[in-house]
């Protein structure tokens, strides 16, 4: 039984979370950015930000709840608040990819100049959050969350499950962003560009679906009354 509830939260956070990070369409913006940097660079800015990606979904996976509960802000504000983000910075990749992509380069300059001790900084923001792992996967995750069970078997064969998914999902991050340089030699440009846009469709619809998953339950609750 216990491995049953395992193997079904992580049948049930994998895909959730896999279709929110988009480790593909991540990739293609992960060499954006980092097109400057050595290759050797761009290989430990990936582990980084697998590493990173990871904690951001642990973390918000096992206590996302009870941080919104303390700062007192409803699991539906989140959906909203991190739809919005997600499909604001969707349509801009969608409507301006060319200019959205310079000025991604732009930022990746001044790293090539940097320290080595700056790289950790540098992969958490903006590498990690928002462009890997930003409010739609953590209004995810949290929502994920909240699904737990009551008994204590079940909820620690949930959490084992949902974790899993989430350390597999860091391991999917380092594997696409490690062969980024390959993956975007084998596209080419116009290929890039394609992808790019297909990716920011794809997240333009994520941010939707997640603002509409908060704003009808609040607006059940408020034609309720």
């Amino acid at each position: 039984m216990i491995f049953q509830g395992a193997l079904g939260a992580f049948l049930l956070a994998f895909p959730a979370l896999f279709s929110i990070v988009n480790p593909l369409g991540g990739s293609i913006i992960f060499h954006e950015v980092t097109a400057l940097q050595e290759h050797e660079r761009r290989i430990a800015l990936a582990k980084r930000v697998a590493i990173y990606s990871a904690l951001v979904m642990l973390v918000a996976l096992w206590a996302g709840t009870y941080i919104l509960s303390f700062f007192g802000i409803s699991l539906n504000a989140l959906r909203i608040a991190g739809g919005i983000v997600v499909g604001t910075r969707a349509y801009e990749m969608l409507s301006a990819p060319d200019s959205n992509s310079a000025r991604k380069q732009e930022e990746a300059k001044p790293v090539s100049e940097a320290a080595t001790e700056d790289l950790a900084g540098y992969a958490f923001f903006p590498l990690t959050l928002p462009f890997t792992t930003g409010p739609g996967t953590i209004a995810v995750a949290v929502s994920l969350g909240t699904e737990r069970p009551g008994t204590f078997a079940a909820t620690a064969a949930f959490y084992t499950g949902v974790s899993l998914a989430a350390l597999a999902m860091a391991m999917i991050i380092w594997a696409s962003y490690s062969t980024a340089e390959h993956l975007a030699a084998v596209l080419g440009k116009s290929g890039r560009s394609v992808v790019s846009r297909i990716a920011a469709f794809l997240l333009l619809g994520i941010g939707v679906q997640i603002a509409l998953s908060g704003i009808i339950p609040v607006l059940h609750s408020t034609l309720a009354r």
